[in-house]
C-alpha cells in the first residue's frame, strides 16, 4: 500500500474521529454546522414524494409537457413529440426552508385548499416514519399555515438538572418533548390534578414542587392521606398538614374562611383578586399539596357520608374561588374517576392543569385527560414502566405534550424544607391575615445569605 495511500486513510480516520468526538461533546454546534444543513436539503428534496405518500397533494391541472405517439416511421419506429397540454398534476403544499432548533428542526407550509392542520396531526406519524426522525408535533400560528416541529431524538431520555424557579409561583419541573422547559404557573393555571400509579413519577412531581416552591414566598399546606409519610419530612415548610380526614376537614374549613376574609378585603380595596392590591396589604398566596385525592372521597360506611359530602363541598368551593384570593391546588392520585362520586368529577372540571403520569386503569386516564385530544389518552396509556417520571401534560398554550419531571430525591427535597424554613408562615397568622410578603429587596437578601440545596 502506497504512502498516499496511507495517508488519505489516516486523514480519513482522523477527520471521522473528530466529528464524532464534536457530535458526542458538543452535540448542538455539530448540529447546527454539520448535520442540520444535509437534512435541511434531505427534506426539501424529499418533500414531493413524502406529502405523496402522505396524502397530502391535491390534483390540480397544468399546462405540461407531454409526451405522445406521432406516426410510425416506415422503418417500424414509433415517432413520437412533445405537446403543450393541460394535465392533472399532484401538486404538494408550498413548504418554506427549515429552520434549526435546540433538539431538531421546523418548517412552515402552506396548507393546499380544503386541507386543516388535522390533516396534518394525522399523518405526523407518516411524516416522523418518513424522515427519520423522533417525532413531529403540527401547530397553526393562523389559518393557511401549518408548522411541522421535528424532534431528532427524544429529549426525555435524560432529564438531569433542576434549574432555579424563575418568579413567584412558577416552578420548572421538567422537560418537555420539543426541548422547552415544563413549567406549572400557578398564576395562568391555578389548579392541577397529577394521575399516576405507583411507581410512575407522580411523588417525585410533588417533590419537585417542594423544592421549587420552598425559596418563595408562599404558604404551603399538604393534605397527606397516607398518615403522614410523605409530607411529613418536608413539614419545617408547610404552614399546616392534615394526614387524616378530619383534619384536612378542618384545614378546608379555615381556607374557605380565608377566603371569605380577602373577598371582603378585596371588596373594600375595589380590587378584584389580591394581586391588585398594594403589596404591603397582599396576603400571601398559598398552594395546597393533596396526596391520594380519593381517600378524601371513599366511604367505608354510611356514618362518614356527610363528613364526606362536607369535605367534597369544601375542596370544590377552595376549586371555584380560591384563584383570585391566591389558593392554588394542587391534587395527586393514584386512581380518580367518576365512581368516586359527582364530586371529583366537579372538582375535575376546576382543574384546567392534567398531568397523567402511567396509569394501570383507562378510567384514571380517560378522567384526567378524556376531554383533550384522543391522541393523548392512547399516549398515556402507552407510557412504559421502565420510564418513570414521564407524563402527559395539558399545557397553558392549548396543547399536549410528553414531558418528564426532572429527578429530586426525598433527602433533597427535605434539605430544601430545612433550608427555607424562616420562610414558613405560622398556620394561624394566615388564617387570622396579619402575614404579608415582605418585599423584593428584602427576598433578595435573604436568598443571598443562605446555600442552595441544590447545589448541597
Amino acid at each position: 500500500m502506497s504512502d498516499t495511500t496511507l495517508m488519505v486513510l489516516g486523514v480519513l480516520a482522523a477527520s471521522a474521529a473528530g466529528l464524532w468526538a464534536w457530535r458526542r461533546w458538543h452535540y448542538p454546534s455539530f448540529w447546527l454546522a454539520a448535520a442540520f444543513p444535509l437534512t435541511a436539503i434531505s427534506v426539501r428534496a424529499s418533500w414531493r414524494k413524502v406529502a405523496l405518500g402522505c396524502n397530502l397533494t391535491k390534483k390540480r391541472q397544468r399546462f405540461w409537457f407531454t409526451t405522445v405517439p406521432g406516426l410510425v416511421a416506415s422503418t417500424g419506429v414509433v415517432r413520437v413529440r412533445r405537446k403543450w397540454q393541460r394535465i392533472a398534476v399532484d401538486t404538494k403544499p408550498f413548504m418554506w426552508l427549515p429552520k434549526p432548533t435546540r433538539h431538531g428542526w421546523r418548517v412552515t407550509l402552506h396548507t393546499l385548499e380544503g386541507q386543516i392542520p388535522a390533516d396534518y396531526t394525522n399523518a405526523a406519524e407518516r411524516l416522523a416514519h418518513s424522515w427519520g426522525v423522533h417525532a413531529i408535533r403540527v401547530s397553526s400560528p393562523r389559518p393557511g399555515r401549518v408548522v411541522l416541529a421535528a424532534t431528532v431524538r427524544d429529549p426525555l431520555v435524560r432529564v438531569e438538572t433542576l434549574p432555579a424557579s424563575p418568579e413567584l409561583l412558577k416552578v420548572i419541573v421538567g422537560r418537555l418533548e420539543t426541548g422547552g422547559p415544563w413549567i406549572i404557573d400557578f398564576k395562568t393555571v391555578p389548579h392541577h390534578i397529577n394521575a399516576g400509579a405507583t411507581q410512575s413519577g407522580k411523588s417525585n412531581l410533588a417533590n419537585a414542587l417542594v423544592q421549587g416552591l420552598a425559596p418563595q414566598l408562599v404558604a404551603l399546606v399538604g393534605f397527606d392521606l397516607k398518615g403522614g409519610v410523605e409530607f411529613t419530612p418536608y413539614s419545617p415548610r408547610l404552614s399546616a398538614l392534615g394526614t387524616t380526614r378530619t383534619e384536612c376537614t378542618a384545614l378546608l374549613d379555615d381556607l374557605v374562611g380565608l377566603m371569605t376574609s380577602r373577598m371582603a378585603q378585596c371588596r373594600e380595596a375595589g380590587a378584584r383578586n389580591i394581586w391588585q392590591l398594594p403589596d404591603d396589604q397582599r396576603p400571601v398566596p398559598i398552594v395546597v399539596l393533596v396526596d391520594e385525592l380519593a381517600e378524601l372521597y371513599l366511604m367505608a360506611d354510611k356514618s362518614e357520608k356527610d363528613e364526606i359530602a362536607k369535605t367534597s363541598t369544601a375542596l370544590l368551593r377552595v376549586a371555584q374561588l380560591g384563584r383570585a384570593f391566591g389558593i392554588y391546588l394542587f391534587c395527586c392520585g393514584q386512581r380518580i374517576g367518576s365512581d368516586l362520586g359527582p364530586g371529583v368529577t366537579a372538582l375535575r372540571a376546576q382543574c384546567s392543569g392534567r398531568i397523567c403520569h402511567r396509569v394501570n386503569d383507562p378510567e384514571t386516564a380517560t378522567m384526567t385527560l378524556g376531554d383533550l385530544d384522543p391522541a393523548a389518552l392512547a399516549s398515556a396509556r402507552a407510557i412504559p414502566a421502565e420510564t418513570p417520571g414521564v407524563a402527559i401534560v395539558a399545557s397553558q398554550d392549548g396543547q399536549w405534550y410528553r414531558a418528564r419531571s426532572f429527578y429530586v430525591s426525598e433527602q433533597a427535597a427535605e434539605l430544601a424544607a430545612t433550608t427555607y424554613t424562616d420562610l414558613t408562615p405560622s398556620w394561624d397568622e394566615v388564617v387570622s391575615g396579619r402575614t404579608t410578603p415582605p418585599t423584593d429587596a428584602d427576598l433578595a437578601t435573604f436568598l443571598d445569605s443562605i446555600p442552595d440545596p441544590r447545589k448541597a
